[in-house]
């Protein structure tokens, strides 16, 4: 183990990486059980509860094929607010609205926004682009009935984690390519954005903390079903073309995660290409402990940069 990880978390990945040894290979089942498990079990003790707000609620949208859920945190009764367009994380596979309630809560409560979860639509029984689509239709839906949700459609931001902050820059990409609504920022935790798995991280930090390069492998392949597709910018957005027009972000890599690399490697190119982007690295951390709220100091600090960057993007506006 090494000795630059932050010392609370250690228990925990020690004892993950015991299960994982007597586990054998992922699978989408297994992991998903694991998900559930550990969000019951350990939630509480690394998590924050979650502020209070206002009112929640569920909408179901349309997208192509069906309809997918969007759970919606007032943070108080009345007015105009600007949107959080959020999405979770799990590797395409994994993951739905309740897993995130508490980070979404202390976000419409801090930032004193809406913030819309987005139920997407997973892998592998929904592959790639489904949950891209499903991502921008969301978006789209929450900004064409601005007024009747009392959104301001010139305050819209996205963001996520993980696959989710995937999701989020993917949404932003169409949103440009599209004529789409126009974003005033993206909140990117610890993104994965080259499903290729080719960056050095990927290598170097693939087993021993908690998220491995088998689960990686098995998630993108899940979700691509054709590996050929990994190289498409809408599901690596590290490999688009052209980055240039997205609106600023702030980028959030930690120091012992596997996808450490590629999101360093995205914050460059979105710079390259003009766009504002404040980066904040986490010293110590593996790719699940920015969120380690109730754990970690610096979680902490990190929640509360993302609530001052998006309090100060929601004030300049469009204009």
């Amino acid at each position: 183990m090494t000795s630059g990880l932050e010392p609370r978390p250690r228990p925990l990945l020690a004892a993950a990486n015991a299960l994982a040894r007597n586990a054998g290979p992922p699978s989408v089942t297994r992991l998903r059980a694991d998900d559930r498990r550990m969000t019951r079990a350990l939630g509480p003790l690394v998590l924050g509860r979650g502020a209070a707000v206002a009112d929640l609620s569920d909408r179901w949208i349309p997208v192509r094929g069906g309809q997918i859920r969007v759970r919606l945190y007032q943070p108080a009764a009345g007015g105009i607010r600007p949107l959080l367009v959020f999405f979770h994380g799990g590797g395409y596979c994994l993951g739905e609205v309740e897993t995130r309630d508490n980070r979404c809560r202390d976000l419409a409560a801090g930032v004193d926004c809406l913030v819309a979860s987005v139920d997407y639509r997973l892998a592998p029984e929904n592959a790639y682009p489904t949950a891209v689509e499903d991502g921008y239709a969301a978006l789209s839906w929450l900004v064409d009935h601005a007024d009747e949700l009392g959104i301001d459609p010139d305050r819209v931001a996205v963001g996520g984690e993980s696959a989710g902050a995937n999701l989020a820059t993917v949404a932003a990409l169409m949103a440009r390519d599209r004529g789409g609504p126009v974003l005033v920022f993206q909140v990117l935790d610890v993104p994965w954005t080259d499903l290729t798995l080719s960056q050095p991280s990927v290598h170097e930090l693939g087993t021993g903390y908690l998220l491995t390069r088998a689960e990686l492998e098995l998630f993108a392949g899940q979700y691509l079903g054709d590996p050929r597709k990994a190289g498409e910018g809408y599901a690596s957005p590290l490999l688009a073309a052209d980055l240039s027009g997205l609106p600023p972000a702030l980028v959030t890599t930690a120091e012992f995660d596997p996808l450490r690399d590629e999101g360093a490697a995205y914050a460059r190119r979105l710079t390259e290409a003009g766009v504002p982007v404040q980066r904040q690295h986490l010293t110590g951390h593996i790719h699940e402990s920015f969120a380690f709220t109730r754990l970690l100091p610096s979680a902490r600090e990190h929640h509360r940069v993302c609530v001052t960057a998006l309090s100060g993007a929601f004030r300049k506006g469009v204009g």
